[in-house]
């Protein structure tokens, strides 16, 4: 399985998800980096994810919609912080309204930081989630949306070989 540890320390208000793959950190990075690539694993399999825009710059912002099995969509967003290939990328992940403006209270925000190192042509991921109360991640770990992370994640695998 690509997903070898899910790490919820409470205390800290993280979670983290460690991954290994079976490929180049550059080729992972393709799959952050490449917004049609993205689309096929980001967000849970019953509500894809389609990006309208998707640049990994410091400074940058991707955009995207999910479409849920009843049409309904929502609508999220990413404002790039730190953009450094094939090794890290950092980024605040939030949640947009339906006419695409992102709501920025940090109480529906996450600060999510991705590492990836490289070992014998194969990458370790590391994806550590910072979220702003104990009250943001009991709701989104009552939700489900921990797990549903981790799987989205799992699916990388497939894309790779």
């Amino acid at each position: 399985m690509t997903v070898i540890s899910v790490d919820k320390d409470y205390d800290a208000l993280t979670v983290v998800i460690v991954a290994e793959l079976a490929a180049p950190r550059e080729r992972v990075w393709e799959l952050w980096a490449d917004p049609r690539q993205l689309e096929r694993w980001w967000g849970p399999p019953t509500h894809p994810a389609s990006f309208e825009r998707n640049e990994l710059a410091a400074g940058a912002e991707s955009a995207y919609t999910m479409t849920g099995p009843d049409g309904r969509t929502s609508r999220g967003w990413w404002r790039i912080t730190v953009a450094d290939a094939p090794a890290r990328l950092e980024f605040v992940d939030g949640w947009a309204t339906p006419d695409g403006t992102p709501i920025t209270d940090p109480a529906s925000t996450t600060t999510v930081e991705v590492e990836l190192t490289e070992h014998d042509g194969r990458t370790r991921m590391v994806v550590r989630s910072t979220f702003d109360s104990r009250d943001q991640l009991d709701e989104l770990d009552g939700l489900g949306a921990i797990e549903i992370f981790a799987g989205t994640i799992g699916r990388m695998d497939a894309l790779l070989t």
